[in-house]
């Protein structure tokens, strides 16, 4: 008997403590629900409030689009924009105007929106891109897009905004152009070389033929004036020369004389380093004048 006793309590016992765990379960769990019914309340009367100041902010985005720009990317942009600009300022000479010229056979409208970029990025005010079949003249508008798409992907916005001209037939014509600022692109052509010139002389001789100017009057000094007022840019300081032909290839005959030439292999995967290397080279060389 004593032994079914002891059973009997030890049950009862058993029972209190799965009562009192049952109990204190129920109790978070009721916690619990209250707090979440609570949280929702607060949400339901927060979000008017929420809701009507999101136009305000949204005009701000709009206002402002830069301030959705990854802060990574912005960063990284800002860093590179900051080296190159310091790159150019270190030089112990920039030139005003610098030419690219391709004598290869295959083109690469991203290598050399890339250079172009870059060329702007160090301060250069001038870049002209020339290739002996006229390719990137004939394709001015794909070669336009290429650039402002560099120029957004390397500079950012605000280094988008770049005039970009194009010279058809010897003259300076505006086919597109992006907000104006320093620098400008050129493009130029076989035509834009001996055909100038051509052209220029042909002007002198109407003008004595229609007896406007005396024989006496043509002068070397008033063909430059010519072809300069056809042209509208400083000599360029620099060319760039990539490929494995020794030439010109008939690249503004008659403006650089006093031009620097620099050869590389290849403008294709051509890198920002060896752009600067041109153009630390370009600084070190002693330019005799004639002299």
């Amino acid at each position: 008997m004593a032994l079914l006793y002891g059973l009997l309590w030890r049950f009862l016992l058993l029972l209190v403590h799965v009562n009192r765990a049952l109990v204190s379960w129920l109790r978070v769990r009721l916690r619990s629900w209250k707090g979440r019914l609570w949280e929702r309340a607060v949400a339901a009367l927060l979000l008017p409030l929420a809701l009507a100041g999101f136009p305000d902010q949204q005009k701000k985005l709009n206002r402002n689009p830069d301030a959705n720009a990854n802060p990574v990317t912005g960063k990284r942009t800002a860093n590179r924009r900051s080296r190159w600009l310091s790159d150019g300022r270190s030089l112990e000479k920039l030139p005003v105007h610098i030419g690219l010229l391709v004598a290869e056979e295959e083109l690469s409208y991203t290598d050399i929106a890339n250079l172009v970029v870059w060329c702007m990025a160090v301060g250069i005010s001038y870049v002209s891109v020339y290739d002996h079949h006229g390719i990137f003249r004939k394709n001015n508008s794909r070669m336009l897009e290429e650039i402002v798409r560099q120029q957004q992907d390397l500079l950012g916005v605000e280094g988008s905004k770049c005039n970009v001209e194009f010279l058809t037939n010897g003259t300076d014509e505006h086919q597109r152009h992006v907000v104006s600022c320093r620098p400008t692109v050129k493009v130029l052509s076989p035509e834009d070389g001996k055909q100038s010139i051509v052209q220029a002389a042909q002007q002198i001789c109407r003008s004595v033929e229609n007896k406007e100017r005396s024989s006496q009057d043509i002068s070397v000094s008033m063909l430059d004036i010519l072809l300069r007022e056809s042209k509208n840019i400083p000599d360029p300081e620099l060319v760039v020369k990539f490929g494995p032909v020794d030439s010109t290839l008939g690249f503004l005959p008659w403006h650089i004389r006093l031009t620097e030439f620099i050869s590389l292999p290849s403008h294709r995967n051509v890198s920002y380093e060896d752009l600067l290397g041109a153009l630390q080279q370009y600084g070190t060389c002693q330019q005799r004048l004639g002299q």
